[in-house]
């Protein structure tokens, strides 16, 4: 079958599938701001039961994180990220879905080389080069003498 570029043109925008990514980009929107939304009414909840306001944070991303693992290892968490995509990625329940998530998966291969060596595979870069790269720019502000 012999086609000219406009036929095959054609033909690549006939079978070509529809971009999905103004649909995605709204639902990780949409998701990630219920999170923090969260996030921000568990401040408020611990801040006037009354928590000083640090306090209260620490409460809150605690309670985040916890319910991030329990949404995890309810299967909870994999339905919300199907439907939220990055939403669910960028606050700290990601975070802690990405520590209990290896962690569930490797169980049976036992406490030691299932649980704890698989735990941070996900997680494990993110912290190392979040420490280094805090390490690396606390001694630039340093040198810099604005801290």
């Amino acid at each position: 079958m012999e086609m000219n570029r406009q036929e095959y043109s054609d033909y690549v925008e006939q079978r070509m599938p529809r971009s999905r990514a103004g649909r995605n980009m709204l639902r990780a929107f949409l998701t990630g701001g219920l999170i923090c939304t969260l996030g921000q009414g568990l401040l408020a909840l611990y801040t006037r039961l009354g928590l000083e306001p640090e306090a209260a944070g620490t409460a809150g991303s605690v309670t985040l994180i916890f319910l991030g693992a329990l949404l995890t290892a309810a299967g909870v968490y994999d339905k919300i990220a199907k439907f939220g995509g990055a939403g669910t990625l960028v606050p700290i329940t990601g975070f802690a879905n990405a520590v209990a998530a290896p962690a569930l998966e490797f169980k049976t291969e036992g406490k030691i080389t299932g649980t704890a060596a698989k735990m941070f595979v996900i997680s494990g870069p993110v912290i190392v080069y979040g420490v280094a790269a805090g390490a690396v720019y606390g001694l630039l502000l340093w040198l810099a003498g604005l801290l």
